[in-house]
Parts: C-alpha cells; structure tokens; sequence
C-alpha cells in the first residue's frame, strides 16, 4: 500500500499539535529515550503511529522542530537540517530519511542472498543495464567479503565502521554495519542430505542453461563426503525421481544420474518442489542437514504457478527443518522474483549461475556456508541517538523489514545465516556536529538451530568514531560506499538522480591499488565501467 496518504495524514495531525503548542507556549512530551535498559533492551519508545517507520517520510513540521524538551516552554531554535529529495513511490526507491526523533530504531532480517549482483553482471556482459526492479542493493553488497574477523566467542562478531560520505551532501555521513558469522573446520561440519530438484524444460536447453547446471551440482558432489547423501528429482510437464539418496561413497553413480538429465518439454515447478520436499522429508536424519537444492530458469508454465503457493511449500517444510536453497539460471526472461520469494520462505541462499566459475564460488569454495547454517531467525536492530543523529536511511534491505516491536518476539520468522558468511548494511545518517554521544547501538538477535537457545548481542558506535575523510578509511569501507552508490545509481534511486558513475569509478580505482588481487574487486571495477557507457 502506498505511504503517500499516511504521510500526508501524520503531517496534518503533527501540524494541529505543533498549532495546538504554539497558542499554549508548551511542550507536551519528551523525546524518545536512548538508554539500554537492564539486559540490552533499551527503555520503551514513545508511541508511534501504527506505520512501518521504513516505509514512511518523516512529516515536514516534524523534520523542521528540535526535539522536544521537559522544560515548560519553547525549545530553542533547531540547527538547519538537511534538504533531501522526496522518495518515488518505486517500492524500491520509498525508503525516505527517517527523523531519528521520531523514530530511532531500525529493524531487519539478515539476508546472505547475491543473486541480484550476479544477475546484475551477466546483464552488463550482454550489453544491457538490467532492470531497475532487480537491483537489491543489499545482494550487491553482500557479494563481497569483507575480511572482518571471526568471533572470539559464541556465533557472531559485530563490526562498526563511520566516515563522510564522498556521493552525498556534506554533513552526510555513512555507518557500515558488519556481522561475521564463525567459520566451521570441514570435520564440524554434519552430515547432509540434499535433494537436487532440477529444471529439466526445453527452456533449459537454450544458452547452455543446462550444462550450468550439471557442471555446478557436480562441483558440489565433488566437495561432499562419504557419510553425506545425494538424492535427484527432475521436473518438466511432470516430476520424477532420477535417483533416490545415495551416499556420495557412490559419487559415479550420482554424477552418472547428473549427466542423464536431458531438456524436455514445460515446467512444472510445483510437482517439482512437491516430489522433492516429499524425497527430503522420507529420508530425513534428525540432527543432521536436510536440504532441497533447486536449481531452474523460474518460468513456471504448467501447474500451480502462484508464487504464494510454491512459497507456503518452503515455508511448511521449512517448520519441518527442511531447508531450501535456490539456484537461478538464465538470460532475458527469468523470474527472479519467484526465487528469491522461495529461498526466503525457505530460509535458504538465493543464488544465480552464469558461469563455470560462479558454480564454483557458489558450490566449492564456501561449502560449510552453502550447507550448514549457524544461526536462525537472525535479526538486526540499530537503536539511532536522536541526541547525535539527526535522520537516516537504510540501504537497501527493503523486503526484509521486520517490525522494531518484534525484534524480540521470537516466533516471528527472520534471515538464516550459514557458517562463514558475514552480512553488511549501510546506512546514510545525518549528525549533529556538536554531539560526542554514543552514536548508535547495534543488536543482533539469533536462535541457535541446534539447542534452540536465543542470543543477543549488543556493540556501541559514538560519535567521534566516525571518521571526516573518506580516503583514509580501509579499501573493504570504500568498496562496500561505491557498491552501494553504483547499485542505487542503477535502480535510478532518488537520493542519487545527479549522481554520476564516474564518482563511483575513482573511489574505486583507489580501492584496486589496495586490493590488487582480489579478482571481484577487478571485476567490478570491469563493471563500472560498461555501465558508464549506458548511464553517464
């Protein structure tokens, strides 16, 4: 639903209350407290109205007033706020600067998907921007490593980092948020149970779609061990079984039922899926990792084709500790929606295959992270000091909004994390130049999947850490401000309409000389400049 009547709303009514307190000379109510309570939590919020804070701009009269005081009259005159253009009603694009005042919390789920970015590659290689709804900024980003270090203690590090940004106006600066997940040794890794479903259409056939994908779920094969199991289940008009479970000790036998997979006819991803989480859930091990791999074009063309229904299949067995990954493959007409839709219901990785070496990355070289996950439900909550900060703004993360009330509420479902795999969000914030508070506290919430007990972590940001030049912060900080800026440049964002790729290409020159063997960072910078053809 569309913001656009609440805001106008919320801004006739704030207009009537700031009217209602200039004829009595008073104040009615105290800004909302930043403290940690006892525990982590931090004092109660004051009311708000029952809108999501992500999807709604902050009223006019509530961005022009200081915050509110306990003395008996008039506050003083506010400092000059900055002047931000207003958001399209593009879903992608709504995100306003949220008036910390008037809401200081921001809450999301973690998400490890890179789907969109390697997507976003293989548009570029063919000549073509991709489309704007594709773009998720977050899948950019988390693409990436990031070299943050592993936690001491328990699943999760959290890493804060702060500087000016070099895209924006002055007086706006970017905080990087970095959550790094414990990497696992292959011997702690469990044993596994994967159910291949594959797309076996005749849209398969076209640009060697299929070939990808017998070459990356070989790769993957190669990398198991004796005591993990592969079962195969294949899909057109119908589903079948092309191999029950197998123990991987029978590894030809496994590649042997890979390499028979042959393009057919339509495809019906609902038998599919059905057969396969019915494959999963017979041979399922207690204790161990039980996943469904589908790997498709997403053209679903027979069956049920709703993306609701094929969605609540991953959502049940998921509640039956059944897990889904997703495998995208293909060129033009592909429907990303759909897989991303599944692996999130799924609690699994959305990933896309365009190459050999995507396969790779994808299957060989982070193993423990594709297979086991380390964390369910996994939350992040950034608890702004409207003392210090004056508004902000996400970026990115727009599908995976979680209510700030239900940060703690643990039946409501979040992002899963694997082994390994660090997560990173970006926030543009507006600060108060005179302020030497605490600048933001950081809260990541997460069920371990084995004993089911929840943790909470909790690390500050002040304000003196963020950092007035952007050019001496680490090549990891700059690379992740240009990814960002590049992907919002590409989904035409409002907060970027003047922005230029070239901007992006010089901070990213200086990142290749202190990254210099980092084949992604080349490669992006490859990226930014065929889009410089199409955009500058």
């Amino acid at each position: 639903m569309s913001t656009r009547p609440l805001a106008k709303f919320y801004t006739v009514m704030v207009g009537l209350v700031v009217f209602a307190l200039a004829l009595t000379g008073c104040s009615s109510a105290a800004a909302p407290t930043y403290a940690p309570a006892p525990g982590g939590n931090t004092a109660p919020k004051a009311a708000q109205p029952a809108a999501p804070a992500q999807g709604r701009a902050p009223a006019a009269d509530v961005l022009a007033q200081p915050p509110a005081s306990n003395a008996p009259c008039c506050p003083p005159t506010p400092l000059p706020w900055p002047t931000y253009p207003a958001p399209s009603e593009r879903p992608y694009s709504a995100k306003p600067f949220i008036d910390a005042r008037a809401d200081h919390l921001s809450t999301f789920a973690m998400d490890v998907d890179t789907a969109s970015y390697t997507k976003m590659r293989d548009y570029l290689h063919n000549g073509q921007l991709p489309p704007t709804d594709l773009v998720r900024v977050e899948e950019f980003i988390n693409y990436f490593k990031q070299e943050y270090p592993d936690p001491t203690d328990g699943a999760f590090s959290i890493n804060i980092e702060g500087a000016r940004s070099p895209f924006s106006p002055e007086g706006t600066y970017l905080l990087k948020v970095g959550l790094q997940g414990k990497h696992l040794a292959d011997w702690q890794r469990k044993d596994a149970t994967l159910i291949f479903v594959v797309d076996v259409s005749g849209s398969m056939q076209e640009d060697d779609k299929i070939n990808m994908v017998k070459y990356g779920l070989t790769t993957l094969v190669d990398q198991l061990g004796p005591n993990d199991r592969v079962g195969i289940v294949a899909f057109s008009d119908n589903a079948w079984v092309a191999l029950e479970p197998t123990s991987v000790e029978n590894r030809n036998r496994i590649t042997d039922a890979i390499n028979s997979l042959r393009p057919m006819n339509s495809t019906n991803t609902e038998a599919g899926l059905r057969l396969g989480y019915d494959l999963a859930q017979r041979y399922y091990r207690d204790g161990m990792i039980n996943r469904v791999v589908l790997a498709t074009d997403g053209m679903a063309n027979v069956g049920n084709t709703d993306p609701n229904v094929l969605a609540q299949y991953a959502q049940d067995y998921y509640g039956r500790n059944i897990f889904l990954s997703t495998v995208g493959v293909g060129h033009g007409n592909y429907n990303d929606q759909l897989l991303e839709t599944l692996a999130d219901k799924g609690n699994g990785v959305y990933s896309f295959l365009d190459s050999q070496q995507a396969a790779e990355r994808i299957f060989a070289q982070d193993l423990n992270g594709t297979l086991q996950t380390i964390a369910k439900d996994a939350k992040v909550q950034v608890d702004f000091n409207p003392n210090t900060v004056r508004a902000y703004r996400l970026i990115g993360y727009e599908n995976r909004a979680v209510a700030d009330q239900d940060f703690r509420n643990n039946s409501v479902d979040a992002g899963e994390v694997g082994a390994g795999h660090s997560v990173t969000a970006l926030y543009e914030v507006s600060l108060d130049p005179e302020s030497n508070d605490d600048a933001a506290i950081v809260r990541l919430r997460y069920e371990d999947p084995d004993t089911h007990a929840v943790t909470e972590l909790n690390k500050a940001f002040k304000a003196r850490d963020f950092q007035s030049d952007f050019n001496r912060m680490s090549p990891r900080f700059q690379l992740t401000a240009s990814v960002a800026q590049f992907a919002e440049i590409l989904r035409g964002n409002e907060w970027t309409k003047n922005a230029k790729m070239r901007d992006v290409l010089n901070v990213m020159t200086n990142v290749r000389n202190q990254l210099p063997y980092d084949q992604d960072v080349n490669e992006f910078v490859t990226l930014v400049e065929q889009a410089m053809r199409f955009t500058d």
